[in-house]
């Protein structure tokens, strides 16, 4: 082979390289275009909220001025809601009713997903399918014959009926999640543990919860999230002060007709949103573990 020829094929290969690098060069930049334009779309609104907090309600009434700028920063609000009786109760519900409901669901859907994804009974794949179907069904759909059941048991207006309704929006999904995951998980270790001459209780405790635990952590922020924030259910069944819960506890205190305490409406939104907001930020790792698994396996 001649030296002009490797002396071109160094240049045609020079010039692959650095159109490759190039191509690479534009794809990162417009993906930093795309992020920083997603970013500012999703965190003005929360920096606008945070801004309106931190004003007094004259400083928010008044025309002049930047509406993305506190010129006489107070936390009135938050020491207003903090004091406030109606506002604690409110949070005392909401907790409550989170705690209890990610326990009956968490419990439902462990048994649930274990029994559908590992017995193998008749029926089984269906009624798995039939689950996550249960899952599509919009709860604005739901929540005028539940209305009836939850009247003839005596719950309207007791925070209680929240705890047999949530359910209802968590098993189905929290349920997919699992069977996703547990379906992951060999067959030789349940297999392995039937010989040894454990019952299917031992087997779920004792290998299929540690293993799956990243499932049950996405699951458990699933279940977590839906009742912490859930809006419609509250509306239609509370409606006096010791028994709301945040979401609509907020609304109904805070705005009067149609004068809206925008600073305390603000902080109230904040103070609500810091538990999600600590929960994922210490565990959004196994939240896209345990949805990626549910997604893809199975």
């Amino acid at each position: 082979m001649s030296a002009t020829t490797l002396e071109h094929g160094r240049k045609v290969a020079a010039s692959r390289k650095t159109s490759l690098h190039r191509q690479r060069l534009w794809a990162l930049w417009g993906s930093y275009i795309a992020l920083a334009v997603f970013v500012v779309i999703f965190l003005v609104p929360p920096f606008y909220t945070l801004i309106t907090s931190l004003k007094s309600s004259a400083e928010i009434s008044a025309q002049s001025g930047s509406p993305w700028l506190v010129h006489h920063p107070t936390l009135e609000n938050f020491w207003y809601l903090i004091t406030y009786p109606n506002f604690q109760t409110y949070y005392l519900n909401s907790v409550i009713v989170t705690v209890l409901v990610v326990v009956v669901s968490m419990t439902i859907s462990i048994l649930a997903a274990f029994s559908l994804s590992r017995m193998g009974f008749w029926g089984s794949q269906s009624l798995s399918t039939g689950v996550f179907l249960t899952y599509l069904v919009p709860p604005s759909l739901l929540f005028i014959p539940l209305f009836q059941i939850i009247g003839k048991i005596g719950l309207i207006n007791n925070f209680w009926c929240l705890v047999i309704l949530y359910p209802t929006l968590a098993v189905p999904f929290c349920t997919w999640i699992m069977i996703g995951y547990f379906s992951s998980i060999p067959k030789e270790l349940d297999e392995a543990a039937l010989i040894d001459g454990a019952n299917y209780l031992q087997i779920l405790w004792k290998i299929f919860i540690p293993v799956a635990m990243p499932g049950i952590i996405a699951a458990t922020i699933f279940a977590f999230t839906v009742s912490w924030g859930a809006f419609l259910y509250p509306l239609a069944y509370l409606y006096t002060s010791h028994e709301m819960v945040l979401t609509v506890g907020i609304i109904s205190d805070l705005i009067r007709g149609d004068v809206f305490q925008w600073g305390k409406i603000m902080a109230a939104c904040l103070l609500a949103s810091l538990p999600p907001i600590v929960i994922y930020a210490f565990l959004m790792d196994y939240y896209v573990a345990g949805l990626t698994a549910g997604a893809t396996k199975g």
